[in-house]
């Protein structure tokens, strides 16, 4: 074997690392949802312990998903990528299709598994990023020079937001939306160019908001809850009261008094209220910690991968914090009383199947690209150590160089010709909306 394959084998060798910062606010925030399921849910059934099983059994097949992508090559999702746009369209279809749809209080969110109902737009949430990473990578030169290439993947969030606003979910619409917007941004769109469909889609989003009913009493509700505080304002008003008896530490973990049958659906949607309630101002401020931690590591670890060229892996990360990131800062934001009521879980936290098992499989993805990032370090610094050992000490000569001749030509390496077109140079890399 010669040197250069020597070389080869002992590069290919190399492995890499999980983030440990990752990894470990993301078992933090699941081993306190854990608790937490189980300190909010124990009155709620005549079993005590029946929402806190289905949260382990639902967080342990979770688990078995990030395994799966965290031991998944990057190149093997995006080589997929339009299938699971595919994917994304056919799952909220499958919501509408009589016996395999299911309709909760009017809303057509779920499909029917057998053992549990699913919500099909935590999956569209991953699907939707891995596709919008992979097309931000295809086109990411036209994305910032061309209309055509930034319209399209706007033409397909509005696609799945039609989708999504017939089941009716404006929540998850308008996240996906943000998220969308955020990821191109990042991509390097042109700024300039890409007010314009902000500017049009915020009044029709505005319209959309006041035309259902029930989405002006949530309007209304949170801009006064105290005006009618045993209807519209139910629910904001004991979030609020919870979280005020909270005061700076907390009644102490159990002792909640506003989750025997005061403060609804307080397993899921506003179980940050409990955290408030029982943990003080202390454990809000850890809850907040964590996910700022998370979500800026996972913004650094896409910034290093945009760094090194590796952009599918860097536009994923990006996508995975800005969702982990504006739904958090929602779900929070409507406790607190500062959002209106939007219905969207607390990552990582909140009980629900379908929300805890795509958002592990998100911290798995989100996991490889670290991985796969540390791996590729490792190869260029043992790269430059080879190319380095590899160099030939400089000749030495006991006789002095002689000079040139005077009557021989000076002769001047002739330069390289330029070849290819402009699409081959180096391209310069937008770096959060600029040109660098």
């Amino acid at each position: 074997m010669n040197d250069r394959a020597r070389q080869a084998t002992r590069l290919e060798a190399i492995g890499g690392r999980y983030d440990p910062w990752l990894l470990g606010a993301a078992l933090a925030l699941a081993s306190l949802g854990v608790v937490m399921v189980a300190s909010s849910s124990i009155s709620q059934t005549a079993t005590p312990f029946y929402y806190l099983v289905r949260h382990l059994m639902f967080l342990a097949g979770g688990l078995g998903l990030a395994i799966w992508a965290m031991r998944t090559e990057l190149k093997t999702v995006e080589h997929y990528n339009q299938l699971l746009l595919l994917g994304c369209v056919g799952l909220l279809l499958l919501v509408f299709v009589p016996g395999l749809g299911v309709s909760v209080k009017g809303a057509h969110r779920w499909i029917n598994l057998g053992v549990s109902n699913f919500q099909v737009v935590e999956a569209v949430k991953v699907f939707f990023i891995v596709w919008l990473a992979s097309y931000l990578v295809r086109f990411r030169d036209e994305v910032n020079a061309t209309w055509i290439a930034m319209l399209k993947p706007l033409g397909v969030v509005v696609v799945l937001v039609a989708l999504l606003l017939m089941q009716p979910d404006f929540g998850s619409s308008s996240l996906l939306l943000a998220i969308t917007a955020g990821m191109l941004v990042l991509g390097g769109v042109n700024m300039p160019r890409m007010f314009g469909p902000v500017l049009v889609g915020l009044p029709v989003l505005a319209v959309i908001a006041i035309a259902e009913p029930y989405r002006m009493r949530r309007l209304t509700s949170f801009a006064d809850p105290w005006a009618d505080p045993f209807g519209s304002g139910y629910q904001l008003t004991n979030a609020l009261m919870a979280i005020g008896r909270g005061e700076w530490s907390g009644i102490g973990l159990g002792g909640s008094v506003l989750k025997l049958n005061y403060l609804p659906e307080v397993h899921t949607d506003f179980i940050f209220s409990v955290i408030g309630e029982e943990l003080g101002f202390a454990g809000i401020c850890l809850v907040i910690g964590l996910y700022a931690l998370l979500v800026g590591r996972a913004f650094w670890v896409g910034l290093r991968c945009v760094e090194m060229r590796r952009h599918f892996a860097g536009y994923c990360a990006f996508g995975i914090a800005l969702w982990i990131g504006l739904q958090s800062f929602v779900s929070m934001g409507v406790n607190l009383g500062l959002l209106p009521t939007k219905g969207l879980t607390l990552p990582l936290i909140s009980s629900g199947g379908s929300s805890v098992l795509m958002t592990c499989a998100a911290m798995g993805l989100l996991l490889r690209v670290s991985y796969e990032l540390d791996r590729a370090q490792r190869q260029v610094a043992l790269r430059g150590e080879l190319q380095a050992g590899a160099e030939p000490a400089p000749a030495a000569s006991d006789t002095p160089a002689t000079a040139p001749s005077a009557t021989a030509p000076a002769t001047t390496p002739a330069p390289a010709a330029v070849r290819g077109t402009s699409r081959l140079r180096q391209r310069i890399e937008p770096i959060f909306g600029r040109t660098a």
